[in-house]
């Protein structure tokens, strides 16, 4: 990651708030685990047919774990908006300290992150040759799992966990990835506009249907 390898005020506080969105992650695994066990989402219903909560689940750790994951990706959405401050302000230092002044490519790389690149991200390079969609992602609802990783609209997909152009046949490959890693981690690459950026997001329930959150789809 860009200039986290050098000391500076900038990178401390980069790195406290990336330990704490470590721990909000974390949270978040450990509340979707309590969902997972009870085999709900967070939209189930948690009373019978005749209105009676349901005994088949712990409706009272179900309605507490889906308010904290509702509480916990608000923090993690806004810890996100602060460490991409955060890392825009340890670029600057690292160009100062190597003397030099803004630039264009150093606004370019600036721009990646404020345009919704995680934290997680290598530093946004330009587009080579050999860099092919196989998918563009459509609408991304806000506060959705996609929305937090920082996918973007008209983002074009050149790599989706071990899905890349070569490789690519349908849409099934991603729905297969995305189901088996609520959760975890999955490798985005994306080309937006003349950059490459690397997302990772994570796969899990959240107050709508759905895993992600956005719409993907192939191109044509």
């Amino acid at each position: 990651m860009v200039g986290l390898n050098m000391a500076g005020p900038a990178r401390d506080r980069v790195m406290k708030l990336m330990q704490d969105k470590d721990k909000i992650e974390n949270e978040i695994r450990d509340q979707t685990a309590i969902l997972e066990t009870n085999n709900v989402g967070m939209h189930d219903s948690l009373v019978d047919s005749e209105g009676y909560p349901r005994n088949d689940i712990d409706v009272y750790k179900v309605r507490h774990a889906r308010h904290r994951i509702i509480c916990l990706q608000n923090d993690h959405k806004n810890i996100m908006k602060l460490i991409e401050r955060g890392l825009a302000e340890v670029h600057k230092e690292l160009l100062c300290s190597n003397g030099e002044g803004p630039s264009v490519n150093a606004a370019a790389t600036s721009n990646g992150y404020t345009n919704g690149a995680s934290a997680g991200d290598t530093v946004p390079r330009p587009v080579a040759e050999d860099d092919q969609a196989f998918a563009i992602i459509g609408f991304v609802t806000a506060g959705s799992p996609a929305d937090l990783a920082g996918l973007q609209e008209r983002d074009e997909v050149l790599q989706f966990g071990s899905v890349n152009y070569h490789n690519f046949e349908d849409m099934s490959q991603i729905n297969t990835i995305v189901s088996h890693s609520v959760g975890q981690q999955v490798n985005v690459k994306v080309k937006r506009e003349q950059n490459v950026i690397n997302i990772s997001v994570v796969p899990r329930p959240w107050q709508q249907p759905g895993l992600l959150g956005c719409h993907i789809q192939r191109i044509s």
